[in-house]
């Protein structure tokens, strides 16, 4: 009977509390929840309709192509694949280092595939998509860290796809600037790199990777091509303050990023970094507010938004804010 009534107690708690989930800025990020901790209803997610699935797999899989939705163990990829598209994963799918809150594979890694750039350029073609978005594995092992392979890749999608919209998610590069021209000197309509977390929680998150390099790289991004958008993302409920994201947001904003993404951490098994907290909705909508009154022009915030969801939408959001300052 005892076994029941403690269930009952369980089931009628507040929801904020059997989630751990603190209210709006009590969040202490100290204790680590309970990897058995069920998901808050919010990051309970619908099945999407088949749409273009089928097409886009169908499409990846005659490619031989990776895709950052499958690898990363993505929760939005079947709805991105049924809306006809899909986030290109190049020089993939193993990656150099050993950041913990990756699924990214570990193992060892294989020369750059010289048809991959043109492969993926056909499919870009056979998806008929206005916008794509290529991310990258880190490659510590090549002397550019992989740029020059992205800038192949570009070129190859100009030369197919002309008009198509490209958005690059890279590497910090190993601080290799000369490599990130490369890059710049095709033009992507947006430069993404990840700040991922707050610079106290790098040494257990990112522990081969550098709070300042990155805010380096936008800045480099900002000096050699200011017409080109950078873009930057966040994971929450890794143990930050809500201080610390908005410091976080000010030094982007300093390094001339624009663009921002934040979305709710997902450990993708146990033996990667545990999720700390579920953040609450309410919360991402006003860690989104206060972006936008910092200056960023273009916020994705909610627990299930990803660095390349809906990518296209937030880029010509943020050209539509630009064209209404102007006037």
């Amino acid at each position: 009977m005892s076994d029941g009534l403690d269930k009952i107690k369980i089931l009628t708690r507040p929801v904020a509390l059997r989630y751990n989930c603190p209210i709006l800025g009590q969040s202490k990020g100290t204790d680590f929840m309970p990897r058995s901790n069920p998901k808050p209803p919010w990051l309970r997610k619908k099945i999407p309709s088949t749409g273009h699935s089928s097409e886009i797999l169908a499409t990846i899989r005659e490619g031989a192509l990776h895709t950052v939705c499958a690898e990363a163990h993505c929760p939005n990829q079947m709805e991105c694949f049924s809306r006809g598209t899909a986030t290109f994963l190049l020089l993939g799918p193993n990656c150099t280092r050993h950041c913990r809150f990756c699924a990214v594979g570990k193992h060892p890694v294989k020369p750059p595939d010289p048809a991959e750039p043109l492969r993926v350029a056909q499919a870009v073609s056979e998806m008929g998509v206005k916008f794509c978005v290529l991310t990258m594995v880190t490659r510590d092992d090549l002397a550019d860290g992989g740029a020059g392979h992205v800038a192949k890749t570009i070129r190859a999608i100009r030369s197919q796809c002309p008009g198509v919209g490209i958005e690059v998610l890279i590497s910090d590069l190993a601080a290799n600037w000369q490599a990130l021209k490369l890059v710049l000197t095709e033009v992507p309509e947006v430069l993404n790199h990840n700040i991922e977390t707050v610079p106290r929680l790098y040494p257990a998150v990112r522990p081969q990777a550098d709070y300042k390099r990155s805010i380096e790289l936008l800045i480099q991004c900002r000096e050699l091509d200011p017409s080109i958008a950078t873009k930057s993302g966040m994971m929450l409920g890794l143990g930050e303050t809500r201080d610390e994201v908005l410091a976080v947001m000010d030094d982007l904003l300093k390094a001339g990023c624009k663009l921002l993404t934040l979305g709710q951490y997902l450990a993708p098994s146990e033996h990667h970094h545990p999720v700390r907290r579920y953040v609450r909705p309410e919360e991402f909508d006003d860690f989104k507010l206060a972006a936008q009154k910092r200056g960023f022009l273009g916020v994705a915030s909610s627990p299930f938004v990803r660095s390349s969801y809906r990518a296209g939408w937030l880029y010509h959001h943020a050209l539509n804010s630009i064209s209404a300052v102007l006037k």
